[in-house]
């Protein structure tokens, strides 16, 4: 599987590449946003503009998807080795992970509603 491991390669260099211009994008402007979700925002708007996804990005984002759980494992361990903190200052996250959350679900809703209302708008007219 030579050609395979080529275009994951391939595919990785371009999800690093974008990562990398992320970040210093966020570095020449200062915006508090991790420069990893700056250059993810940048690549969807790039395969948005191509309108169509390469079979190297396609193989290699769905092998990562695939190994999702192992990316979980820092974490993990930060939280392990955080565990006295995380005893001490339980209610605070506690309040934000439900706070959070239900912001979350909140704009959630009213992004599903205002798109559904335009689809339904597009359809009258079309």
């Amino acid at each position: 599987c030579p050609d395979r491991a080529r275009a994951m390669i391939g595919g990785l260099a371009v999800l690093l590449i974008f990562q990398l211009v992320g970040e210093v994008a966020v570095q020449l402007s200062g915006l508090p946003i991790p420069g990893p979700v700056v250059g993810m925002m940048l690549l969807f708007v790039a395969l948005r503009w191509r309108e169509s996804l390469p079979d190297s990005l396609r193989a290699t984002a769905e092998t990562l998807l695939s190994h999702l759980s192992l990316l979980f494992v820092p974490a993990g361990v930060g939280i392990i080795q955080h565990g006295a903190r995380l005893a001490e200052e339980w209610l605070a996250l506690t309040i934000a992970l439900v706070l959070s959350t239900l912001i979350t679900v909140a704009v959630t809703a009213l992004a599903m509603r205002a798109l559904i209302h335009r689809r339904d708008g597009e359809q009258r007219s079309g």
